[in-house]
């Protein structure tokens, strides 16, 4: 992880999706994993993909800066303490949890991190397919260097270290995350405690709900990471403060 924070900001920069066409670009990038590669949402004619929890969450994207391409996405879904019909993920899913649990998600302000996704030229490696992997309008500034594509694997911890961001700037009790034990043995050698607070559950394979207080946001992190973060939540301290997403206004179009 040396020098984690540098090459991650030569390459790489995340931004809030505050406009209806920027958080679009979450819905295609949502749709192209979810939907088309993995099966696990149904296809449809707007190849965009949305639910409810949509519109009470901070959306953000990480844009590879040579190409402009958008590298990933992920959400934190804030159910409003004044909206009680308005459900995390976790409790729309009906994952099971105790009534104590329950009750504490009710009387304090959480955010789930979900739908993280990352499309697949930026998950390939470069011999997969013999030849250098480039977005969908071919474009010949797409094409990835060896270098960059070693930094590929920081794109999905970056989208987790801007969602527990927003979780400290938004000051949360707790963020929350459902996703295979395996990942969050994954996530703890990077420094991110998470807490198992449920059984393993089948959805998708064997996962189960976990849990970062914010008081322990940073405290496990080595020093490469917390620079990284410290990085990060700048940057979404600047935007949010601004009310506006800076690093991403050249995707205005779609």
């Amino acid at each position: 992880m040396e020098r984690l924070a540098q090459n991650f900001s030569k390459y790489f920069r995340v931004g809030l999706a505050v406009t209806r066409q920027q958080q679009r670009y979450a819905y295609a990038i949502r749709y192209q994993v979810y939907a088309a590669e993995l099966g696990w949402e149904p296809l449809n004619d707007s190849h965009l993909e949305f639910d409810e929890c949509d519109d009470y969450s901070i959306h953000c994207l990480l844009e590879h800066k040579r190409s402009g391409e958008i590298a990933g996405c992920v959400r934190l879904v804030i159910p409003p303490l004044d909206k009680p019909d308005k459900k995390l993920p976790c409790q729309l899913h009906k994952i099971p949890m105790d009534k104590e649990q329950q009750l504490r998600f009710s009387a304090e302000e959480v955010g789930e991190i979900s739908r993280l996704a990352v499309p697949s030229s930026f998950r390939r490696r470069a011999k997969e397919a013999g030849k250098p992997f480039i977005l969908e309008d071919h474009n010949s500034t797409s094409i990835y260097t060896e270098e960059e594509r070693r930094n590929f694997p920081n794109i999905s911890i970056g989208l987790y270290l801007a969602a527990i961001a927003m979780v400290d700037l938004r000051e949360l009790d707790r963020a929350l995350v459902v996703m295979e034990p395996r990942l969050q043995r994954v996530l703890h050698r990077y420094g991110l405690f998470f807490h198992q607070i449920s059984e393993t559950f089948d959805l998708r394979g064997k996962r189960a709900l976990f849990e970062l207080p914010r008081n322990e946001l940073t405290i496990n992190m080595d020093l490469p990471l917390l620079e990284l973060y410290r990085h990060i939540r700048r940057d979404l301290a600047s935007q949010w403060q601004g009310g506006q997403s800076e690093s991403i206004n050249n995707h205005e179009s779609l």
